[in-house]
Parts: structure tokens; sequence; C-alpha cells
């Protein structure tokens, strides 16, 4: 029975959070419909629901069958940490055994190996299967690619990554190879027949040599969850099924989930349609918009639609953007926060362009009083932020880069900038050992004994040339 007499912590949320906390939790029954919480960008997702996973606990739901998957293991850690936060103020010491017992809280692919490994016999694998990650899995296709000769073919085949990628987005979206080229890849479309052959044989190497790959852990979930025995048996044994970042699941993904819970009871699915901006692993925003629709009667919505990042100027910008999706879930966002900032489009004509502009807006506003380091440019990916970080190394701006290395750190820029300041002036040892190290058989003692003979000649690049090349 439900032990809901205290619930003084649940009064920090605001009204539509603590509807999805509270959902299908009764005096009753812990055991609700189908959930979908439609949190928008800093609505507060993460707190919410780890309020309902501590809810259900204090309520009386079995920390052993709830299963809760988030897009990251950090994630998992981190939801698991607020939880028993939460749930320490009900429940004392008492708290840290009980989500101690949350043990299926992970990635899908985390929990998906785990049921793999429990149910291998039941499904013919082997339980001693060994993971690859993705550079593995690439290396091995990379093998069968070469034994099948596609690497000597007189066009050139696709490499490596490609032909992983497009096997992967084939597997994830669940769709034929000829749609997946002509959708996505379709400078490989002349190859359909080779890439059907390569994959036949990748399959068979993987089986071979019991690897399973990324990918094969949720297709091989999915296969075993479509046996309905089997379906039933592994989805019995949870009470509960969270997902997290539901807007970027993929076909594969959310088969598995409807084959766990295919009335929906005690399912709960968490998300924003209008942060669908990943294709990861062939991720589509299908799966949320479509969510409600797929139980009888249709699943609960809650929306939140509160924001406790930004100011008000900021959200209306951006319920302006998000109003011209074609489909979507109705939600506008606001907060109390207010300011009389507007944010600014500006259209510069390009990347380089750009950079400098920021810079300019940088240097202006440290003229304003605001420190460098209280400054920060945000990027769609890592690789974007080039441009910008040669325009704040030659403007000697310093900064700090988070998500990757800096442009000027990594290691074929270095190398390449290295063998500039060579041949601008080779009298430079650092850049010249490292440029050395390049070579074929050229190692630090080596490199040392050709850097002193140029040093010791009136003419280094003709002592240089005037060396014997090493054996290799």
């Amino acid at each position: 029975m439900p032990d809901l007499a205290n619930t003084a912590y649940l009064d920090a949320l605001n009204s539509e959070q603590r509807r999805a906390v509270e959902h299908g939790v009764g005096k009753d029954c812990i055991v609700g419909a189908p959930l979908l919480v439609i949190a928008g960008a800093g609505s507060g997702k993460t707190n919410t629901l780890a309020h309902r996973v501590a809810h259900l606990i204090v309520a009386g739901a079995d920390p052993r069958r709830i299963l809760l998957m988030t897009f990251s293991r950090r994630a998992a850690a981190e939801m698991a940490g607020r939880v028993e936060r939460i749930a320490r103020r009900v429940l004392g010491d008492r708290a840290s055994i009980m989500t101690d017992a949350l043990k299926w809280a992970g990635t899908f692919h985390g929990i998906g190996a785990r049921l793999l490994r429990e149910f291998a016999e039941r499904i013919a694998l082997d339980p001693a299967f060994t993971i690859h990650d993705r550079e593995d899995s690439a290396d091995l296709i990379n093998l069968v690619r070469h034994d099948l000769g596609f690497s000597r073919t007189e066009s050139r085949f696709p490499t490596k990554g490609t032909c992983l990628a497009i096997y992967s987005r084939c597997v994830n979206a669940e769709m034929p190879i000829e749609a997946v080229l002509g959708q996505f890849f379709p400078w490989c479309s002349g190859w359909a027949g080779e890439l059907k052959q390569l994959f036949a044989a990748y399959v068979e190497a993987k089986q071979r040599q019991n690897v399973l790959d990324y990918d094969d852990l949720l297709l091989y979930w999915a296969q075993m969850v479509a046996d309905p025995a089997l379906a039933e048996e592994i989805g019995g044994r949870f009470d509960h099924v969270m997902v997290d970042e539901y807007q970027d699941t993929n076909r594969l993904q959310s088969s598995i989930l409807l084959a766990l819970k295919p009335a929906g009871r005690g399912l709960t699915v968490v998300g924003d349609d209008a942060q669908s901006i990943y294709s990861f692993r062939a991720a589509t925003v299908r799966n949320i918009l479509d969510f409600p629709a797929q139980f009888s009667p249709a699943a609960e919505i809650v929306t939140l639609d509160r924001n406790y990042r930004s100011t008000q100027p900021i959200l209306s910008a951006a319920n302006g953007v998000i109003s011209l999706a074609k489909e979507r879930f109705t939600k506008n966002l606001w907060t109390d926060r207010t300011s009389t900032r507007k944010p600014q489009l500006v259209t510069i004509r390009d990347e380089a362009d750009q950079a400098r502009y920021i810079v300019e807006q940088v240097l202006a506003n440290r003229e304003e009083g605001a420190l460098l380091k209280h400054q920060a440019v945000l990027f769609r990916t890592s690789s974007h932020s080039g441009p910008l970080e040669v325009e704040l190394t030659r403007r000697n701006i310093p900064f700090v880069k988070f998500g990757g290395l800096k442009f000027l750190d990594a290691a074929h820029v270095k190398d390449m900038l290295a063998l500039l300041r060579f041949t601008a002036n080779p009298r430079d040892r650092v850049a010249g050992f490292r440029i050395l190290h390049l070579l074929p058989g050229v190692g630090p003692a080596s490199a040392q004994r050709v850097l002193d003979h140029m040093t010791e000649a009136a003419d280094p690049i003709a002592a240089l040339a005037a060396l014997p090349a090493p054996p290799r």
C-alpha cells in the first residue's frame, strides 16, 4: 500500500512538474497509464524525472522493478544520485539502501548488453560475447572489405567509416539499404549490391568471432522481445519503465519499448520534440510525436513549459522559431525572469566574418567591464570552432575550449604548423624534431643527429639534403 502521508519534498515543484511526478500514484495503485512528459528547454526535466522515481520508491515501488533508460551513463549516475537525495528527505538512512537497489538504470545499449548476457542461451547466443566499439567495428568491416577485394576496385569503394555508417543506419532505422543509400548516402548508390555482400560477410565474421557491435545490442534485444513469451517475461520483471530524451531514440529503440509494455501501463517517456536536433544512430522525432496514439486510451501528456534559465525575450524568440514547425506538441515557454535586452539576429558573409564579429563583440564587452572569463561562445559541434580559435589566437585573446581539443592543439594541425615553421626557419629544433619523427625509421636519436648536423652547417637545407635517407 503506498505511503503518501508525507509529500513535503514535492512542494518545490511547480504544478505541472508535480502532476507529472504524481501521475498514476494513488492510495490504491502505483502503476499508472502511459505518460508522455513534454519538457521544454530549461524546464527542470531532470529534476522532475528524479522526483518521479523517488516518489514511486517512497510510495512503495520496488526499485529493483524500475527500469530507467537515459541518453548516457553519466546521466544515469547523476539521476541515481538525485533520486537518493530526494528520497532521503522521507526515508532517511533507508534511502541509500533503496536507491542502491535501483540497478536497472543506464543507456539502452548498456541495459541491452545485460539482458543479452542473461538470456543468451535462450536465444542461441554465447554469453561470453565481446562488444566492439565503433572503431573496432570499423576495423573489422575494413578487414572484410579487403578480403572481398572491394579495397582494390577501379572506382573508389566507400571507406570503412562510411560502410559502417550505412550499415548502422539500416539497422537502427529499420530501412532497406536502397532507401538508406538514396536518402542519406546518394554518392554510394552504385555500390548497393556490393554493400549487401559486405554486410552479410561482416555479420558472418561477427558471429564467427562471437562479437557484437553497438548496433547488435539493440538489434538482438529487439529480436529477443519479438518473441511474445520472452517479451512478456522481460517486460513483466519491471513495473515501471522510464525513458529520458525520447526525442533522440530510433525506430529500433521504440520497437523494444513497445514490446516491453504493449499496453503502456507503468511507461513514462520524457523529451521535447522541439529539441530533436540529432540524427545520432538514426534518431527520429516520429517516436515522440506518435507516442500518445500508440495506446488506447491515448497516453496522458504533461507539458513543462516554465523555463528557469532564460529571460522572456529569449523565450519569445524561441517560441517564434518553434511555432514554424509543421507538426509539434503545442507549448509556450515562459518565465518570470524579465529583461529589457533582446536577442540579436546577425547576418554575416562567411565563417571568417563571423569569427571577426564575435571577437569584436568580446573586446567591446571587455571595454564595458565584462571579464573575458565571463564570456562564452556556443557551437553546434566542436569542429565548428576552428575559424574563431584562429582569430582569437591572432588577436592574442586567451581562451579555454570545452569539448574537444583546441584547433591548434590537434596533432595534424601541429604537424602542419611545425612543417611551415621548419621551412621558414630550419634552425627551429622543436619544429624540426616533430617533423623528423613523422618519417618512417627516424627515432629520437636519429632526429637529434640530423638536427645537430644541420645546426653546424652554414646552409642547413643543403646539409639536410646531403644526409642519406634512413633504410626504412
